[in-house]
């Protein structure tokens, strides 16, 4: 069910953030977007919230892969009681964070595919969340020569690279990164 009301929504999300900077201590600015300005120029993400976020804390906001970034996101949709497919109505990013990253998913997509033309062999792209699998499987669209698929089950999914027409190839799941602090 999409948002009914974008701007009590807009209002509920803006509530959160006053609270996570007041009481968690957070120095983050932020400004909301909703309806057509905050569609993503690219089409990558089919949002209709659009959160900036700027100020002191933005650098601990996308370290470690943006991981405090997507979470800031789930609690939003949680907040707004979104099912998890129409999560991607709304969207969080702090200094470019998303953007850029969407740049790099791009070019790994376009080597990967070089690779994958060239060999005639699958790649697998390490596990990754759902979003980040989505922008490469929008990123491989428009090569030719190749097709995605998904595979692997939760934290584990990622996504694979197929020669087009072979996605019968036996590919091995990719090994998983370790964790920081992990031995």
């Amino acid at each position: 069910m999409p948002i009914a009301d974008l701007q009590q929504a807009a209002q509920k999300i803006a509530g959160f953030l006053t609270t996570l900077n007041k009481l968690g201590g957070f120095r983050l600015k932020f400004r909301i977007t909703a309806g057509d300005g905050a569609r993503d120029p690219q089409g990558l993400e089919g949002r209709v919230i659009y959160v900036e976020l700027a100020g002191p804390d933005t650098p601990l906001v996308i370290q470690h892969n943006g991981e405090l970034l997507r979470a800031l996101e789930a609690i939003a949709a949680q907040i707004l009681r979104l099912d998890q497919r129409e999560h991607d109505l709304i969207s969080f990013d702090a200094g470019n964070f998303k953007a850029l990253r969407a740049q790099e998913l791009r070019l790994q997509a376009e080597t990967a595919a070089d690779k994958v033309i060239r060999t005639g062999s699958p790649f697998a792209f390490p596990p990754m969340n759902s979003r980040e699998r989505r922008l490469l499987h929008m990123s491989f669209r428009d090569i030719e020569g190749v097709e995605t698929a998904s595979s692997g089950e939760g934290m584990d999914r990622f996504l694979v690279v197929y020669p087009k027409g072979k996605t019968d190839l036996p590919v091995a799941a990719p090994v998983k990164p370790r964790g920081f602090g992990r031995r």
